[in-house]
């Protein structure tokens, strides 16, 4: 299990637990965190789990793939540090991790 908290972009932070082994997407929508809509489901088909990763996590997560580049084209105000939660798979490693929703989600 690893800790991720959401920080809206009101400032409001909530903190919930992941599985090993499940996406930060399906931890949100688990724990009814406000900003991530995940109107695919997780299928990495439209851009509405979109967050900013804090700074300090962004090489653990690591970058982008091709295809969550792609979807990110259709995302709101995109940023260097944008991913699509549906893409990060929660591991021991993101214990503590740290994301920001988007003002609105594309």
């Amino acid at each position: 299990m690893a800790k991720i908290t959401f920080i809206e972009h009101n400032g409001t932070a909530r903190t919930v637990e992941a599985e090993n082994g499940s996406t930060v997407m399906e931890a949100a929508i688990r724990n009814s965190v406000p900003g991530i809509e995940a109107e695919c489901g997780g299928a990495c088909a439209c851009a509405t789990c979109h967050v900013y990763v804090d700074e300090a996590w962004t090489a653990a997560v690591g970058s982008p793939a091709p295809t969550e580049e792609d979807m990110l084209d259709f995302a709101f105000d995109v940023r260097a540090n944008s991913r699509l939660s549906c893409q990060i798979k929660v591991s021991d490693a993101l214990d503590g991790l740290v994301v920001r929703t988007p003002e609105r989600q594309a």
